[in-house]
C-alpha cells in the first residue's frame, strides 16, 4: 500500500510538470489564509518521535492558530496532540519523552498544560494571572520551571476624595516612573518584574524562586541533579537604562539563594547544561557599544570556572545551542550569507556543518527564522523551507549527511499555483567596491524578452537579513506582474560583524549605494522597464525608502511602511528608548542634534517629488505613528502626492493577522497601480 501511495504521488507530480504554466493559477491573497508551517520541534530521549507546532490561519476569526502534533521519526503515526482553533505555544518534552508541557489559553488566559503522549490524557497545571514562558523540565521529570511577571501595585500621586455611592468617575490617572513602560504588540506593560517559578509536574501550588526588583527574563536551564536552576537576568543596579547587561546565575531550588556564574559587561543568555551536569554552554557578547554585536558561544564548568569561547574565529552570530544526548557536541544555528546553517561543535572547537538553508518560519517576508532540536540516538530535527514552500519538519542524524523531510503541509496548495521564480543576483556596490548579495523574483509566465515593472523591497532591522526563502508578500507582488528585487545591503546580518557595523552611527549611509547598485545590476539584464520602478520597505526598510525618495526621483512611486522619519523624536518615543539611544547613536539628541538630523529622512523631504504613501499600524510602539504623521504632513505641505494608510489595531508586526498581511500588500499594489504605466509584463 505504501509503495502504491508513493507511485501515485510521483505520477501526480509528473502530470503537474507536464501541464502548461498557464493552466495553474497564480498565488492569490486568498491563498494566504490556507498556508501551513512548522515550528518548535522537540525530539524524545529515544530518538523515536518528534512533537512540533503546526501553524495556520483561522479565516473566520482572522487569527493565526497553532496546534501540537506528533510524528514518529520513521514518518509514521502522524497525528495531533491538541485540537481546536486556538494557539498552543512553548512546547517542551519531558526527559523520558512520554509527556509534553505547553502553554494554551483557557477562559482565564494563557495556562500551563501537560499531555501524556501515549494516552492523550491532558491536565491543566495552572490558573495563573499572567502568561507563563520559558518552560523547562527538571531532569528527574518531577518539576517544571517557568517565567512569569509578578505585578506590583501601581504608584499614585496625591489622594482623591471618596466617590459618592453609585458615582461613575473617570479612571484614575496612570503614573509612570519606569524608563521602559510599554512594549510593542502588548501595550502598557504591567508594573512589576519577571521572576522564575517552579511547579510540580503532577500539579499543585506554584512557588516563586527569584525575588527582587530585577527582571529574570532570559533563558532557564536545570542543573543535572534537579536541585538548582541556571537563569539569565539583569540584576545590576542600573538595569533599567543598561538593558543589555545580563549575567548567568545559579538559583537553589531549596531556598532560592542566588549566586553569580558570570560578571562581565554585556549579554550572557540561553544557558544549557550538559547531560552529565559538568558543563554549562551559553551565548553572549562583550559590550563594546556597537550597533551590532555577534552572539558568541561559550562553555564553563558548572561552578562558573574555566570559562572559554568556542569558535572564536567563526564570524557569525550563534543561536540556540543544544547539547547532544551523549554530551559530546553542541548543536546550534547561525546565519551565513542570507541562509541559516545548522552546525555542531565539540568541546575542543571542531565545527561540523549539518544542514544549510534551514528556516521558513517567517511567512510574510523572507527573513531568517528557524528552530531545531536534538534527541536520542543523535536524531536532529529542524524546520526546513525553500523559496517555493514555508517550513516543514526535516530530520537528520549527527554524523550522517542525509536528511528526510517528514511533513509536506502545503502539498495540496502550492504545487497547484504558479509561483514567481527566485534567483540570486551578483552585485558590486559603487561604495567601496563591496560585494553585496541580492535576489530577483520574476513573475509567473516570465519572458526575458519583455519588459516588466519592478519593486525594490527593502528589509528592516536594520540588523537582519533576507534570503532565498518563501515569502507570501513577495509572491503576491510577483503575481501582480512585478519583478521583485530584494537586497542585503551593508548593515545586514549573516556577513560578519564588520559588514553589519558598517552602518554603526551611520544609518542610513552607504547602504543606499548598495541598494542603487543592485538596482543598476538588475536593469543591466534588460527585462526591467527603467521607467516603471517602484520601492517599498518596512521599519528600517521604510526608513530607507523615505531616504531613497529624498535622494533620487528615479522611482515612479513609493510606499514607506512603519518608518523612522526623525531620529530625535523616534529615540524619545519608541518603546526601547534606552537601547536605541545607547547603541544606535551613543549620544543623546540634545548632545548632538546635528547627528540625529543628518541621518533623518525628514531632513531630505524638501527634495521629494516621488508620489509617496505611508503605511503603519495604529498601535505601533516600535516606530510610533507620530513618525508616519510627521512625514505625511511634511509631504502634504510640500504638495507631493501622498496618502497615509493606518492599520487599526496593528502593532509593529503589522501583518500578524492574515487579513492585515493581505491588506498591507493590497495597499502597496493599489498605490503603485495609480502611477504604473502600460508594460507588456503586466497581468
Amino acid at each position: 500500500m505504501r509503495s502504491l501511495k508513493v507511485h501515485l504521488v510521483t505520477l501526480l507530480a509528473g502530470l503537474l510538470l507536464a501541464l502548461p504554466a498557464a493552466a495553474l493559477p497564480r498565488f492569490s491573497p486568498e491563498d494566504v489564509f490556507h498556508l501551513s508551517w512548522v515550528s518548535d520541534p522537540q525530539v524524545d530521549a529515544r530518538g523515536e518521535r518528534v512533537v512540533y507546532l503546526r501553524h495556520g490561519m483561522d479565516v473566520v476569526r482572522d487569527q493565526p492558530v497553532s496546534q501540537l502534533w506528533r510524528i514518529d521519526t520513521d514518518g509514521g503515526n502522524h497525528r495531533p496532540v491538541t485540537t481546536g482553533w486556538d494557539r498552543v505555544s512553548s512546547p517542551v518534552l519531558s526527559p523520558e519523552g512520554r509527556r509534553v508541557a505547553y502553554v494554551r489559553k483557557d477562559e482565564a488566559g494563557q495556562q500551563l498544560f501537560v499531555t501524556w503522549l501515549d494516552s492523550g490524557q491532558t491536565t491543566q497545571l495552572t490558573r495563573l494571572p499572567r502568561t507563563p514562558g520559558q518552560l523547562a523540565w527538571s531532569p528527574d521529570g518531577q518539576w517544571l520551571a517557568y517565567r512569569q511577571r509578578v505585578v506590583d501595585d501601581a504608584p499614585v500621586l496625591g489622594e482623591m476624595p471618596k466617590a459618592p455611592e453609585g458615582a461613575e468617575w473617570a479612571p484614575p490617572p496612570t503614573v509612570v516612573e519606569r524608563a521602559i513602560f510599554r512594549n510593542d504588540g502588548k501595550g502598557m506593560a504591567p508594573r512589576g518584574y519577571d521572576h522564575v517559578f517552579v511547579i510540580a509536574a503532577a500539579g499543585g501550588s506554584p512557588r516563586q524562586l527569584t525575588r527582587g526588583d530585577f527582571h529574570h527574563s532570559g533563558g532557564i536551564a536545570w542543573a543535572a541533579d534537579s536541585r538548582s536552576l541556571v537563569v539569565s537576568a539583569n540584576r545590576n543596579p542600573d538595569w533599567e537604562l543598561d538593558t543589555q547587561n545580563t549575567d548567568l546565575y545559579r538559583v537553589s531550588l531549596v531556598d532560592g539563594s542566588v549566586s553569580a556564574l558570570t560578571e562581565r559587561r554585556g549579554r550572557d543568555d540561553d544557558p544549557v547544561v550538559s547531560p552529565d551536569g559538568r558543563l554549562i554552554a551559553w551565548t553572549g557578547w562583550d559590550d563594546r557599544g556597537m550597533g551590532y554585536h555577534r552572539n558568541r558561544l561559550y562553555v564553563m564548568n558548572s561552578d562558573g570556572s574555566e570559562r572559554r569561547e568556542l569558535l572564536a574565529e567563526l564570524d557569525r552570530s550563534i543561536q540556540s545551542p543544544r547539547w547532544a544526548a551523549d554530551g559530546r557536541r553542541l548543536v546550534f544555528r547561525y546565519d551565513d550569507r542570507g541562509e541559516t546553517v545548522l552546525a555542531s561543535v565539540d568541546p575542543g572547537g571542531r565545527l561540523q556543518e549539518l544542514a544549510r538553508g534551514i528556516g521558513g518560519t517567517s511567512i510574510g517576508r523572507p527573513y531568517s527564522g528557524a528552530d531545531h532540536a536534538v534527541g536520542g540516538q543523535g536524531v536532529v530535527a529542524w524546520t526546513g523551507g525553500e523559496p517555493g514552500w514555508p517550513a516543514d519538519l526535516v530530520l537528520g542524524r549527527l554524523g550522517d549527511s542525509q536528511s528526510r523531510r517528514l511533513t509536506r503541509l502545503n502539498d495540496n496548495l502550492l504545487p497547484y499555483r504558479e509561483l514567481g521564480q527566485l534567483r540570486e543576483l551578483e552585485v558590486t556596490s559603487s561604495a567601496g567596491e563591496r560585494a553585496v548579495q541580492a535576489w530577483v523574483l520574476t513573475p509567473p509566465g516570465f519572458d526575458p524578452g519583455q519588459r516588466y515593472p519592478m519593486v525594490l523591497e527593502i528589509h528592516g532591522g536594520p540588523f537582519a537579513n533576507y534570503g532565498p526563502r518563501f515569502s507570501a508578500e513577495m509572491q503576491l507582488l510577483a503575481a501582480a506582474g512585478y519583478v521583485v528585487l530584494y537586497v542585503n545591503p551593508r548593515g545586514s546580518t549573516s556577513y560578519g560583524e564588520e559588514f553589519a557595523n558598517l552602518i554603526h552611527h551611520n544609518y542610513p549611509g552607504q547602504d543606499y549605494d548598495d541598494l542603487m547598485s543592485a538596482l543598476d545590476a538588475l536593469l543591466a539584464e534588460g527585462y526591467v522597464d527603467p521607467e516603471q520602478l517602484f520601492v517599498t520597505g518596512g521599519s528600517g526598510g521604510g526608513t530607507l525608502t523615505a531616504w531613497i525618495v529624498g535622494k533620487t526621483d528615479r522611482f515612479r512611486a513609493a510606499v514607506v511602511a512603519k518608518p523612522v522619519i526623525n531620529w530625535a523624536s523616534f529615540v524619545l518615543t519608541a518603546d526601547m528608548t534606552p537601547y536605541f539611544a545607547r547603541y544606535w547613536f551613543g549620544e543623546m539628541p540634545w548632545e548632538n542634534p546635528e547627528a540625529y538630523w543628518r541621518r533623518s529622512p525628514l531632513s531630505l523631504v524638501g527634495n521629494v517629488t516621488t508620489p509617496t504613501a505611508l503605511l503603519t499600524g495604529e498601535n505601533d510602539l516600535r516606530t510610533p505613528m507620530s513618525e508616519t504623521e510627521q512625514y505625511y504632513h511634511a509631504l502634504r505641505l510640500r504638495g507631493v502626492d501622498t496618502a497615509m494608510v493606518r492599520v487599526p489595531g496593528a502593532s509593529h508586526s503589522i501583518a500578524r493577522r492574515p487579513s492585515q498581511l493581505v491588506a498591507k500588500v493590497a495597499a502597496i499594489l493599489g498605490w503603485f497601480e495609480r502611477y504604473r504605466g502600460e508594460t507588456p509584463g503586466g497581468q
